[in-house]
């Protein structure tokens, strides 16, 4: 990935920040964002994107000023008890509505924060009409706070942010301030993977997400069987990047 996601982005393709009760964030719950929640002009159909169709796509009681309390989701509710998967920080939404419409037996719920990318991929899922998938227009860590424990069977981080500076290495969503509150909410064998097209990013996956109770099960040059190319992908492939795909277990 480049500057030019960097730039539209924060972690997971938007999400960014510290994780509560992490150094450098108040125990008032306040957290740090980086990244951008906007970018272009949203096109007249996706503003219309955003108008008739988010409110219907959107959990209720994510956030904190609508769930102080920070009680737990109802999956099954939302879902009608199939088997639920997360994609952090979706970007396009090309491989969210590509994985809803190949397993439509199972409920995905996907976040990103980036408005332009939530628009994106209400307009894909209106092209695709899948109906198994919901959206957090947020921070993850919002999500994460509310999810009940184990209740997730598979998660996606696909081409984050990079924050190549060293100083900026926290930012990574591969730090035990995120990793930890996913390995909270992944079931016992669920299964966590990441792409990316970057080797210090790479380098950072592997030291710090095993520390979070996951085994590595494979790393590849070759992706997944059922993976389809991002557009971020297919710059980084123009651009004579390698990718890198990452396959943990969430240890039980």
């Amino acid at each position: 990935m480049t500057q030019d996601k960097a730039a539209e982005s924060g972690i997971g393709q938007t999400q960014a920040g510290v994780a509560p009760g992490s150094e450098g964030e108040p125990a008032s719950g306040w957290r740090n964002f980086y990244g951008r929640r906007s970018g272009k002009t949203l096109r007249p159909s996706q503003k219309t994107y955003l108008t008739e169709d988010l409110g219907r796509l959107r959990p209720a009681g994510i956030p904190p000023e609508e769930n102080p309390e920070r009680r737990p989701l109802d999956l099954g509710t939302l879902f009608g008890g199939r088997p639920v998967w997360l994609e952090i920080g979706f970007g396009g939404g090309e491989h969210m509505v590509h994985m809803a419409a190949r397993n439509p037996d199972v409920g995905l719920i996907g976040c990103e924060p980036f408005v332009n990318g939530v628009a994106m991929l209400l307009g894909k899922i209106r092209e695709a009409g899948v109906e198994n998938l919901l959206v957090h227009p947020g921070d993850v860590r919002d999500l994460f706070d509310v999810l009940p424990a184990g209740s997730i069977r598979k998660a996606f981080l696909n081409y984050p942010d990079p924050w190549p500076k060293k100083r900026h290495h926290k930012r990574r969503f591969v730090t035990q301030g995120h990793l930890q509150p996913l390995a909270r909410v992944l079931a016992p064998g669920a299964e966590f993977r990441v792409a990316t097209d970057i080797p210090d990013y790479v380098r950072q996956t592997l030291e710090e997400v095993p520390l979070a109770g996951f085994d590595l099960v494979n790393q590849s040059g070759t992706p997944w069987e059922d993976w389809i190319s991002t557009r971020y992908e297919q710059k980084a492939l123009r651009e004579g990047r390698e990718p890198h795909y990452l396959t943990f277990r969430r240890m039980g």
